[in-house]
């Protein structure tokens, strides 16, 4: 769905579909009318944007051929679906009965992952609405912190000077802009927005910037304002931005029997106490654990924050809790004042078949259910930032 800033711009709302499964476009084509079309009817929205998850092999196949993108475009628009925003990070299998570490491979110091990525940005030129300003993609933040030494370092800078030439390449080819949007997150090379700003601000930052995850914000217990001024101080834009929330835990001892409910096996949930807030290091295990399960067997003091999306509107029962104030305050920071902080927003609670059982969805039209509800508390927070709700006009007709 769109909402207009204050100051004039459009701003592109929508869910990412990583928590679907679909690695093929009759797949993809089969979850739009599963999902992404109930949504839209339960949101009374005449247009719903979609963060959308192409596996690297679809994304090859679509790169490859110019009438399967077209043909994907037209059962878009058909359905009253709109995609400005790519999710580039994981790179296949991410519903997989185990996934952890292996989100993270191909990295940025592989041919893989530069292939990839481009890929996407020729595949989201053909699908952007003819009105849109530009398209994001957002990527990992370069690789999982271990093992990183100097070459893989250089390795990695020389795939992102490649990737902004081929940016440059595909708006040349196509007169669209896509930017891509590097996602810190726990454990990895870029975890913190200090992190980024060492990193990546000698970049060609025109094409390439941050995916800011709110929920990974959280866990690395960042103040948004001030994340958000460092960010700006390193003249890296925020291309977009993951509208999430982690679990929290202020009292990990006397939380430990619900905070055991909520390990599982798919995805990794890195875990940090408030410790690691501002120092060199957030993974420092004496205030960090690269899992929950890890977190809970080293009794890490607290409170703490666990990467485990949750869903916005519905945080965990007490004890625990979620992040839900960093969330507003970085809503806050990035859209009241004259200049939208970005323009591409997704939610991505990615997390719904692994949550407790208790509060998993049983159905798909539960499952569509609980992301319309998400979006619906997503749009409202903004519409309470003064944001307002746009109808959308394509080809001379409101959908």
């Amino acid at each position: 769905m769109r909402l207009r800033h204050a100051g004039g711009d459009t701003i592109h709302l929508g869910y990412c579909t990583n928590v679907h499964p679909a690695e093929d476009l009759a797949g993809i084509l089969g979850q739009l009318d599963t999902y992404a079309v109930p949504v839209r009817a339960a949101l009374g929205s005449d247009l719903l944007g979609l963060g959308l998850w192409l596996a690297a092999p679809v994304a090859a196949e679509l790169a490859a051929d110019p009438a399967l993108r077209r043909r994907l475009r037209g059962e878009l628009d058909a359905r009253g679906l709109e995609v400005v925003t790519l999710n580039g990070f994981p790179y296949a299998a991410f519903q997989a009965p185990v996934v952890k570490h292996d989100v993270y491979h191909p990295d940025w110091t592989t041919e893989q992952r530069l292939t990839y990525t481009l890929n996407l940005a020729r595949v989201l030129a053909d699908l952007l609405p003819d009105d849109a300003a530009r398209g994001s993609i957002s990527t990992l933040p370069l690789a999982w912190r271990h093992p990183w030494d100097a070459e893989r370092a250089d390795a990695a800078r020389h795939r992102l000077d490649q990737l902004a030439a081929g940016l440059a390449a595909v708006q040349r080819d196509t007169g669209r802009e896509v930017r891509v949007g590097f996602e810190p997150e726990p454990g990895c090379v870029v975890e913190s927005t200090g992190q980024a700003a060492a990193l990546l601000s000698s970049t060609d930052t025109d094409r390439l910037g941050i995916c800011l995850d709110l929920a990974h914000l959280a866990c690395a217990w960042e103040e948004p304002t001030a994340a958000l001024a460092r960010l700006r101080s390193a003249d890296l834009p925020v291309v977009k931005v993951q509208v999430s929330a982690a679990v929290e835990a202020a009292d990990p001892a006397g939380g430990a029997d619900a905070l055991r409910r909520w390990v599982e096996p798919r995805f990794l949930h890195q875990t940090r106490g408030a410790g690691c807030a501002g120092v060199a290091d957030p993974a420092d295990p004496a205030y960090a654990a690269d899992d929950l399960d890890a977190a809970l067997d080293a009794e890490l003091p607290g409170p703490w924050r666990v990467h485990y999306h949750v869903p916005l509107h519905a945080p965990p029962e007490e004890p625990l809790g979620s992040t839900l104030p960093v969330l507003r305050a970085a809503l806050a920071a990035l859209f009241e004042g004259p200049i939208a902080g970005c323009d591409h927003l997704d939610v991505e609670t990615y997390t719904w078949g692994v949550l407790p059982a208790a509060r998993r969805p049983g159905t798909d039209a539960e499952l569509a259910a609980g992301i319309a509800a998400e979006l619906a508390f997503a749009r409202d927070e903004l519409i309470g930032l003064g944001l307002h709700t746009e109808r959308a006009v394509t080809t001379g007709e409101t959908r």
